[in-house]
């Protein structure tokens, strides 16, 4: 005759592991939609950077479901410390295989954590100039100035050196401007101060700069330095080249022709 009560008493107790570990799981999850959705909440409200902010709930929802998935094996009475360094070993041999990817992900998140730059910001990064599109787990996406897309891998941005053009508020506008060795030097100076010091977007403070800064082959260099509102960079530099030129002519200030080089043809 079969003994049942036997095989009854030999299945309670997993049938009492499975119990838990199905509420367990089920109450974990609950949990962790919670903690989420307030995390959410908390991020949403924040000043942070839109960038960040799904990255930190997608961390904390990884993270958490791991060890509740950890916790749940060790109810059912599996043991986690041979699980963990089954794992550690795999995590090895796939960290040997993924290195790129793991030093791309290693430098999306201190990208993210320290935020040389954010969405918006116009930078120049690895050969590439342009505006900064989304910041990702292993890719940067910038758009350069002739609207390309280039994905500068977050590894070599995190270990390179990286120039921000729109972090601070203010930004100088350097040029140089010839004139010939017969032009008056002061009466130059003084055409160059009155276009600087006209233009509405120059900024008083810091002062201008405008002085001779070197004697060339056929002509006198002038070197002008203005601070301009970085978002006003390009239209004063491009705005004092042209009325550089009106004012020369003006004021028949002569601007030398670059020399040239002289090919003769030989027979």
């Amino acid at each position: 005759m079969i003994d049942y009560q036997k095989y009854i008493d030999m299945a309670m107790p997993v049938a009492k592991s499975i119990a838990m570990a199905l509420v367990a799981l089920i109450l974990g999850l609950m949990i962790i939609k919670w903690i989420i959705g307030k995390l959410r909440k908390y991020v949403d409200r924040s000043s942070m950077d839109p960038t960040l902010k799904p990255f930190i709930l997608s961390l904390t929802d990884i993270s958490l479901k791991v060890l509740l998935a950890i916790s749940i094996i060790s109810l059912l009475g599996i043991d986690t410390n041979s699980l963990v360094a089954v794992i550690a070993a795999a995590g090895f041999a796939v960290g040997l295989a993924l290195k790129e990817y793991l030093a791309n992900f290693a430098g999306g998140v201190i990208l993210l954590t320290l935020r040389p730059f954010k969405v918006g910001d116009v930078i120049e990064a690895n050969g590439y100039s342009g505006t900064v599109e989304a910041i990702q787990i292993l890719y940067t996406r910038v758009a350069t100035f002739d609207n390309k897309v280039v994905l500068i891998p977050n590894g070599v941005l995190s270990n390179s050196s990286i120039t921000n053009f729109t972090l601070k508020d203010t930004r100088r506008v350097d040029l140089s401007f010839t004139a010939a060795y017969e032009a008056d030097t002061d009466k130059v100076i003084k055409v160059l101060k009155d276009m600087v010091n006209n233009h509405p977007r120059v900024l008083a403070e810091p002062e201008p700069f405008v002085r001779m800064s070197e004697h060339a082959d056929s002509a006198v260099i002038y070197s002008v330095k203005a601070w301009v509102k970085t978002d006003d960079y390009w239209s004063v530099y491009f705005d004092l080249i042209e009325a550089a030129k009106r004012r020369f002519d003006e004021e028949n200030i002569s601007i030398p022709y670059p020399q040239r080089d002289v090919y003769v043809y030989q027979k």
